[in-house]
């Protein structure tokens, strides 16, 4: 039986879905450069476009299994957002992007917190029967 999630969890289901589709987005803008000539030495736009596809897949996945009340999508979404940190770290402080950085963590930290808040835990430990 599922149990039913709480509202923190469908709202980092919202962003981990976003979070899906902005990587869905990403491997269309690959493919396109792509087909209109782009081509550099050290990427095949079409591999990464591969990548992002598969990666945007699990995520947009994780977002559907929390949005639907099963719990196993939350380890993804958790993983997710531990990746996007230290992306975020390099846009920001690598790159010096600290516009587009910030705000990649602080989206990363905002669903963290809603992962990890008081309800989505005790959610989290209800059994299947929906006893805690």
């Amino acid at each position: 039986m599922i149990v039913p999630s709480p509202s923190t969890i469908r709202q980092a289901a919202a962003i981990v879905a976003l979070e899906g589709v902005a990587l869905v987005v990403v491997a269309v803008v690959f493919v396109v450069r792509a087909l209109e000539g782009a081509h550099e030495v050290s990427i095949s736009g079409y591999g990464t476009a591969a990548w992002y596809v598969v990666m945007g897949a699990a995520v947009l996945t994780a977002a559907w299994a929390l949005w639907t009340g099963r719990r196993w999508g939350r380890g993804i979404a958790v993983f997710a957002q531990l990746l996007l940190l230290p992306v975020a770290w390099y846009i920001a402080v690598g790159s010096q992007q600290w516009s587009y950085g910030i705000p990649v963590a602080v989206v990363a930290v905002v669903a963290l917190v809603l992962l990890f808040s008081p309800s989505a835990v005790q959610w989290l430990a209800q059994s299947s029967d929906g006893e805690v």
